[in-house]
Parts: C-alpha cells; sequence; structure tokens
C-alpha cells in the first residue's frame, strides 16, 4: 500500500448532539460480538463505579451475535441500568466502534471492549481530566491481562504526576501505547477529527490516538485503572497468526501524514516504521523457536516493507541465526 492522499481516507463524520436537556458526563459504549464470556465481568467492573444515571449513560452495542445471546446476561446483570441495542446486521469491528460514539450522549465517552476491565477508581480518577477545557481525550495506564486473570505487562509511566502531556505526538506517533479501556475522550474530540478510519484495518485505534494527539492535549494518570484482555481468541491473536497486524501498522503510518506535519512526521515516520519492523522481527524470532517457520516468514516480509535500517538488519540476522540454529537441533 503507497501513501494515501487525504481524499482516499475516510474520517467518518461523527455529527453533534442538539435537543437533549440533559447530558451525562460519561458514555461507557461496550461493543459486543459473540463474546459473554468475559462480558459480564466488564459490565460488573462499570456498575461497581456507577455515579448514576445522570451522570452515566452505560450501553451495550451488540454486533448482531449468532452465537451467543448477550442481552439476556445484559438485563440479568443490569437489572435495567445497562440499555442493550443490537444492530440490525453485522457492521464489522470499526463501523460498531463509530456507532458507538454516535449512539453516545455524554460529554465524555469510553468504547470498554466486552473482555476488558476498568478498576476502581477509574472515572473518579480521570474525571479531573474533564475540568481542564483545554484537553480532549485521557488516559491511565493500564495492565495486559491473560484469560484467567493474569497480570503480564504493564503499560509505562508516561509522566509522574497527573497532567497534560508534552510533546506526546511525537511519542504516540512512533508506537501503540494506549489501550481502548484505558482512553477515555471527549465526543466533541470525535466531533472534530472523525471517526475510526477503515483504512487503517486493525490498527485503527492506534491512528485514532495519533490523530487526536495532532489535534488537542492529552491528559495521562500514571495509576493503573484499566485491564487489556490478551487470549488466543482475541482478533489481536488472529491477527498475528497471519502478519496482518504489522501491514495494517504500515496503513496507519501512511495514514498519519496526512495530519502530522510535514516537519515532523519524516522523523516520526521514519522511526515509527523502524519500530514496527523490529516488532515483526521479535515476533518471528518467537515463532522460530516455536519451529512456525511459514508465519515467521510472512512476519520478515512484512518487516522489510517498513524498514531496512541497522538496528533492523541486526534484528533479522539475529532471526536467522536463531533459525539455522533450531534447523540443525531437528535435524
Amino acid at each position: 500500500m503507497n501513501s494515501l492522499s487525504l481524499s482516499e481516507i475516510e474520517f467518518p463524520e461523527i455529527e453533534a448532539i442538539a435537543n437533549l436537556d440533559h447530558r451525562p458526563l460519561w458514555s461507557v459504549m461496550i461493543p459486543t460480538y459473540n463474546g459473554t464470556l468475559y462480558l459480564e465481568e466488564t459490565l460488573r467492573s462499570v456498575l461497581s463505579q456507577d455515579p448514576g444515571v445522570d451522570k452515566m449513560q452505560i450501553e451495550v452495542i451488540d454486533d448482531c451475535s449468532t452465537a451467543d445471546n448477550p442481552e439476556e446476561l445484559v438485563y440479568r446483570v443490569g437489572q435495567g441500568r445497562i440499555l442493550f441495542t443490537r444492530q440490525p446486521e453485522n457492521l464489522g469491528q470499526i463501523k460498531t466502534w463509530n456507532n458507538c460514539i454516535r449512539r453516545a450522549q455524554g460529554h465524555w465517552v469510553q468504547i470498554l471492549h466486552q473482555d476488558d476491565v476498568v478498576l476502581p477508581g477509574f472515572y473518579h480518577h480521570l474525571e479531573k481530566a474533564t475540568t481542564n477545557e483545554s484537553v480532549g481525550a485521557a488516559f491511565c495506564r493500564h495492565v495486559t491481562f491473560d484469560e484467567d486473570g493474569h497480570w503480564q505487562i504493564i503499560s509505562d509511566v508516561e509522566r509522574k504526576t497527573a497532567g497534560i502531556l508534552k510533546n506526546w505526538l511525537k511519542v504516540i506517533g512512533t508506537s501503540q501505547r494506549i489501550q481502548f479501556a484505558s482512553i477515555v475522550v471527549k465526543r466533541s474530540t470525535y466531533e472534530q477529527v472523525g471517526g475510526f478510519c477503515p483504512q487503517a484495518f486493525s490498527a485503527s485505534d492506534w491512528e485514532m490516538w495519533k490523530r487526536i494527539a495532532a489535534h488537542t492535549d492529552i491528559w495521562f494518570e500514571p495509576q493503573i485503572l484499566a485491564c487489556f484482555r490478551k487470549h488466543q481468541a482475541s482478533e489481536t491473536s488472529r491477527l498475528a497468526r497471519t502478519a496482518s497486524n504489522i501491514a495494517h501498522i504500515r496503513h496507519a503510518i501512511d495514514i498519519s501524514n496526512n495530519y502530522i506535519t510535514q516537519s515532523m512526521s519524516k522523523a516520526i515516520n521514519a522511526k515509527a516504521k523502524e519500530q514496527c519492523a523490529l516488532t515483526a522481527l521479535s515476533i518471528a524470532n518467537g515463532l522460530v523457536s516455536e519451529q512456525e517457520f511459514e508465519i515467521a516468514i510472512m512476519h520478515i516480509k512484512e518487516a522489510l516493507k517498513c524498514s531496512s535500517s541497522l538496528r533492523v538488519v541486526k534484528a533479522l540476522l539475529s532471526v536467522i541465526v536463531r533459525a539455522g540454529i533450531v534447523s540443525l537441533k531437528l535435524s
């Protein structure tokens, strides 16, 4: 995929809300599709912090599930507190995320996935950001956890105290550092920059966080207040099996050329593509150890489409050496 021009990219329009006498502060929008396994835990993590209907909209958006019935679970857990909407047809992830934003009535929107959770204090601490007019989005540190809820990876401390991040575009522009569960976005920000971009595919979340950072201030809360679940049945894991995730990251980098100023984009995107290549080769290294040679080759090919810097060449040689060692052990 070559670099796209703005005319070829869709940033779906998000219309402003009109004629509402009262709007809650929060809209917690929970998209789901054939995923009730962890949904109850997700819902209860929100309900345990519920400030009341006047202050928080909680709604589950079902993308026309076929394998389970989230409606029954939502009504059982929510006891009427949680709204439930089933889309008349399956729209896919990105269109469903944009539908979540359009249905959100609150001033601030959280898109919380069906298998993620928020930890106690999430809304209380991020509410501090909502009083600052210049802030268009706010996020906290998050932890990656597995199917059984065991913590695995904790995200970085972007600043030691809560507040606005300086030069954040240069940081988020080079690598994905935010998960959906950890971020809230002012609805008016989405109205300004548009919805999630279909051309970025599975990297449309990272592309969105970059686009928001190019237009507004971003607030950071250093406490760990959200959990992102990674498991074998997840979309992230599925895409990694074909290296599609790497190709999508490369697409998202190209798309950002359309709103990151030319003076910044060259350095940011070169570093982003190098980081993308290194990630692909790191995955390839692990796949070689598992004797998944064909999938490893897919990641190597995608890596070389991103960058051929000295660091990337050294990482590639490391993969080749490991492949040789594994092959010798198998012979």
